[in-house]
Order: C-alpha cells, then structure tokens, then sequence
C-alpha cells in the first residue's frame, strides 16, 4: 500500500471512529446525576434518553430557585419575608402549587396535614432549636391559637397570614421539589426518568433494562445506623413518598415524643402506625398525604385512602408483632420482604 492510500485509508478510519463516536452518544442510554439540596439533603436523577448536555446545572438552577422560594433557612426567601411581614406578593412559580396544594390535603385529612403548624413543632423541639422543652397544657393551647391553614388567606397573586401565623411547607418540599426535577425533565423531553430527593420519588416510563425503576421501601423496625428494605416496588408512571415516627423522637420522664405533631391537639400523634408509604401521580400529594396518615393513624389513613382513590403500604405495630396493610392498587407491583400482610 502506498503513502497515498495509507493517508486515505487513516482519514477514513478517522471519519468512521468519529461518527461511531457520535452515534454512542447521541444514542439512548441511562445517565445519572447526583447532587446536594436543601442543606445536606442528596438527590438522584437517572434518565434513559440521549444526553441532554447541560442538564446537571438545570436542575442544580432549578432547585436553587426552588429554595429561594420555599425555604425557611434563608432569611429572604419568598417564605420567610412572607412569615416577617404577613403579606407576600409571588416572585416565583413555587408559592401557588404549594399553597393551592396543601389547602386540598388540609381539607380532606380534616386538619391532619397544616403548613402552619411550625411555632407547635418548634416548640416540641423538632425545628431549628432542638433544645428539648418544658410545655404545659396552657402553652400548647397558646400555640394553637397561631395554627390553623384555615385561616390563611390567598389567591394566584398573593397571599396574606393572620398576626403571628407562620408557614412552614418542610413536610410537603421534598416532594414538591422531585415534581419540579421531573417536569423539567419532560420539557427537555424526557419519557423515562427517576428523580429521587432525600428518600421522595418519581417515576416514569422504564429503566435502562426495559422495566419499571424498582425502589426499597425501608423496614421501620430497625435502628437508625442500619438498613434493611421491608418491600421492593416496581414503578412506572408513579411517586412515593413515606414518613414515619421511627427515627426522629426523644425521651423525656419515661415518656416517648415524636416529631409528627398532630396540629388538632397540639401534642404527638399516638398510634401504632410506624410508616405510611403513599403513591400518587405526582410527589408532592404523597409526600403531603404520608405526613397526614402519620398524624391521622391506620383507620382514619385507610378510609382516606379509598375515597381520594391513592395507594399507600402502612407499616404497623399490632399485638401480634409487626404487620402491613397493602392497598390492592398497589399489590401487583410489590414483593414483600417481611411483615405480615393484609
């Protein structure tokens, strides 16, 4: 082969590697993006399409704006000027959904899921202050003179709070902020995606494999330095969010506090309930509906259930150990790994 044909041939060789090249990554495959928000809060987002070059610092904008809006750790957020003045007219697309949003729950749990109950949560140590308090019977009725989402006054532009009302959405951001994830993905046309921020899921089309994304719900039971998974769920077009009174609580005088606060009665929900798993179209009605059943116990959680048409796996202390309730809906998609089922 001569000099000429040499040349020719490593031209085309170049042109083939570089087209090869291009095709791999233009072509669909699973990527994954990592993070950190809300403090120390970590999220994963894995997608099943051809890259979209610049995604990573999307979503990092995106839940920046996000916080900016929501969180009551930044001291000129939209929802901490709104709890220093009472008033706020919305700067960003985040207020309304959630206010809009958590007035339906508050509704249909009769009062069980209330934004407002910051000052009581605060109060029984579980806020920024974790000094571990000293209330009586005449503080807590207080406290509950300043909560009720009831009394909260808004509209699409604006929104106005009662003297000395606070708001506080931490039990319903986790999953309103995957929602936020996942519809940025889908304008960037997205079909296939999983967003996960700090345990709250959303879940559409299938993984890399083909299947639905398949998640662990964690067994109640165990200590916190542990992990063990009670159930495996396999998802599409689904989220998942659960809360549980299993980690966060202390002892004082023999007596067991846990950080779901019932806004009713302005002292810890007591129940045998340990964990509510809800599934819902979007993150944030579950993650909204799973701090309510935590407040609201197995009964009153079940009766909820039907009539809003949702999913939910309720773990459960009983006296015969450690049981589950499993909606039907949901019962196809999921492998119990221990608990007995109902």
């Amino acid at each position: 082969m001569n000099k000429k044909r040499l040349i020719i041939f490593g031209i085309g060789l170049a042109v083939t590697f570089l087209i090869i090249s291009y095709l791999r990554k233009d072509a669909p495959r699973l990527h994954h993006i990592q993070g950190q928000t809300m403090g120390t809060i970590i999220y994963n987002v894995k997608y099943v399409a051809s890259e979209v070059e610049g995604l990573d610092a999307m979503i990092s904008q995106e839940l920046v704006d996000f916080n900016q809006s929501l969180s009551t750790y930044i001291p000129d957020s939209e929802i901490s000027r709104l709890n220093k003045i009472g008033l706020l007219a919305y700067e960003s697309k985040f207020f309304y959904p959630v206010l809009k949003a958590s007035k339906k729950v508050f509704e249909q749990t009769g009062g069980a899921f209330d934004p407002s109950i910051g000052p009581l949560v605060q109060a029984w140590g579980f806020g920024s202050d974790k000094n571990i308090p000293n209330l009586d019977a005449a503080k807590v009725d207080s406290l509950k003179g300043v909560i009720g989402f009831d009394r909260v006054s808004f509209d699409e532009e604006n929104v106005s709070l009662p003297s000395n009302f606070q708001l506080d959405f931490s039990a319903i951001a986790k999953g309103y902020a995957v929602d936020v994830v996942a519809e940025l993905l889908e304008e960037k046309g997205i079909e296939n995606y999983m967003v996960e921020i700090g345990g709250e899921v959303r879940c559409r089309g299938k993984n890399d494999l083909d299947k639905p994304w398949a998640l662990g719900i964690e067994d109640p039971t165990v200590q916190s330095n542990e992990q063990k998974l009670m159930a495996i769920v396999r998802l599409k077009d689904l989220s998942l969010a659960t809360s549980g009174n299993y980690r966060n609580y202390y002892e004082k005088d023999g007596q067991i506090f846990a950080h779901i606060i019932d806004p009713r009665t302005g002292y810890s929900a007591k129940h045998n309930l340990l964990s509510a798993s809800v599934f819902a179209p979007d993150c944030m009605t579950a993650d909204a509906y799973a701090t309510a059943f935590m407040v609201l116990g197995l009964e009153y959680s079940i009766e909820i259930l039907k009539a809003q048409n949702l999913d939910a796996i309720f773990i459960y202390r009983s006296e015969n150990g450690i049981e589950s309730f499993v909606s039907e809906g949901i019962r196809p998609f999921l492998e119990m790994n221990n608990a007995k089922g109902n």
